[in-house]
């Protein structure tokens, strides 16, 4: 019987496993979409101050009521959708998704239902 190769979901946490492992370095192929997202660690002031931070350098819009990304209202969906709109638009460099160590390079696309993640 021939192996089952790993599913998506499964390879993205490994990879999450072998950043963390390496370092922090997360080397990706040439033309890698990539995303920012917060940490499930994060703490609650932490993704507030995320938010400030991000939403006054971009425009956070999307995540006012009755947008795409409004829901679900909480504090780790608002972070990520704003987290990586900073990501984005500010070049897609490793120290755009730091957010004092409390940001995740995502190499799957975040987005849901009517939610795009933004991806320049």
């Amino acid at each position: 019987m021939a192996a089952k190769s790993p599913s998506l979901p499964i390879l993205s946490i490994f990879l999450l496993l072998l950043f963390f492992n390496s370092g922090g370095t997360l080397m990706v192929a040439s033309g890698q979409k990539t995303w920012c997202v917060a940490k499930p660690s994060s703490t609650y002031e932490e993704l507030k101050d995320n938010i400030d931070f991000a939403c006054s350098h971009v425009s956070c819009d999307i995540i006012r009521d009755g947008c795409p990304c409004s829901t679900p209202y909480t504090p780790i969906n608002h972070a990520s959708v704003v987290m990586n709109l900073y990501y984005q638009q500010m070049g897609r460099n490793q120290w755009n998704c730091d957010f004092r160590n409390s940001g995740l390079i995502a190499v799957t696309d975040p987005s849901y239902d009517g939610c795009q993640y933004e991806y320049a």
